[in-house]
């Protein structure tokens, strides 16, 4: 499947689960909330709030899904990843909100014993019922979010699991109020504010993760550097950076090849750690490959050096009046280890002309501004 297809069907994907989450939550959060207040249970309305702020990340995720699986532009050459961290970000401070809004209502009731509600023994199908379909609903879009790689649809269906987990609560809460301990009602409302906040706050943790590019698992890390160092080509490699973007993952790279290969071969080699990696990391969705003739970092720079333009300028003053530099046909430049070697191409199979070999090889060494460390030749 082509990386469009792929966009289009994890969009599709992503509406489907959660129109079907958003439908639940509408009729579930209704049930609770009516039923919270004929039964007369806090925890109930409590959970029955928390049940409608899905319902608003909901749409927050629709929304979200829409705009992030757009095409890259000229504006968003990356694509448009980033829009999923963000509504993770808000599906956070929307749990984050509710549970402090929960918290601070709990306390109040808390000291103020009179108002503290007396749940009626229907409140417990409510609460059951609601663990049931809240748990349905975590299993369907969690399994969905492994499938098409969101985080965004993975912390959505985190939050159907603190809320079925949160129901669990309510009922304890009002099986201990109709045991006769009216506070254990406010006590589960209490509990469940403190766990909404607990999710609310890791999913802010891990999308600012996401936002300051850290990087991927160690073991993806270490799975992926396995995969490039087995590339048939590949000395050795360095840099390996890794990223998120939504539900894509990026990584850069530098491997060392032979210094003395051509361009085009170490292009095939590139490419070929390009493909193996895309191949067998499902994660990473792109990989940039920079190629290197030397470690770059434990060797000297040679930024410094003198480009091929220059280089021939100043060779071919050297070599001014010297017969046998008419016959080179080729100069390669081998920028290693901070020096520059070139490599003559002349034809060098009559023995007579070793003088002018020699002399060659003098004035290409002398050359000004150029700070050659060697000189080879290669017979025509």
């Amino acid at each position: 499947m082509n990386g469009s297809n792929l966009t289009r069907e994890r969009y599709r994907a992503t509406r489907k689960v959660t129109v079907v989450g958003a439908v639940v939550n509408l009729l579930l959060s209704t049930a609770q909330l009516i039923g919270g207040f004929i039964t007369q249970s806090q925890g109930l309305i409590a959970d029955g709030v928390h049940t409608l702020s899905d319902l608003a990340s909901d749409f927050v995720v629709l929304i979200a899904a829409r705009e992030a699986h757009r095409e890259p532009d000229e504006e968003h050459p990356y694509g448009h990843g980033r829009i999923e961290t963000l509504a993770t970000s808000i599906l956070g401070l929307a749990l984050v909100a509710v549970a402090g809004a929960i918290f601070f209502d709990v306390l109040q009731r808390l000291f103020e014993p009179q108002r503290l509600l007396h749940p009626q023994p229907l409140a417990l199908a409510y609460a059951a019922a609601a663990v049931v379909f809240k748990e349905l609903l975590y299993q369907y879009t969690r399994r969905v979010a492994r499938r098409i790689r969101s985080k965004m649809l993975e912390a959505n269906a985190w939050h159907h699991r603190s809320d079925a987990i949160s129901s669990l609560i309510v009922i304890v809460g009002i099986a201990g109020s109709l045991m006769g301990i009216p506070a254990f009602d406010a006590l589960a409302a209490l509990a469940v504010a403190v766990f909404i906040g607990h999710i609310g706050g890791k999913l802010l943790w891990n999308a600012g993760q996401e936002l300051i590019d850290a990087a991927l698992d160690e073991e993806l890390v270490e799975r992926t550097r396995a995969v490039i160092q087995n590339i048939h080509g590949v000395r050795d490699m360095h840099m390996l950076r890794t990223r998120k973007s939504g539900g894509d993952a990026f990584a850069d790279v530098h491997i060392q090849v032979s210094p003395k290969i051509s361009v085009s071969e170490g292009h095939q080699i590139a490419e070929a750690v390009r493909n193996a990696v895309l191949d067998q990391i499902e994660e990473i969705t792109d990989l940039t490959v920079h190629t290197d003739p030397e470690n770059d970092l434990q060797v000297k720079p040679s930024s410094h050096l003198p480009l091929r333009d220059v280089v021939r300028e100043q060779l071919e003053e050297a070599w001014r009046g010297l017969p046998l530099a008419k016959k080179v046909s080729r100069i390669d430049l081998h920028y290693l280890d901070g020096g520059l070697h070139v490599e003559l191409t002349l034809p060098l199979s009559v023995a007579e002309r070793r003088e002018d070999v020699r002399q060659l090889r003098e004035r290409t060494l002398s050359a000004p501004g150029i700070e050659l460390v060697d000189v080879y030749y290669r017979d025509e």
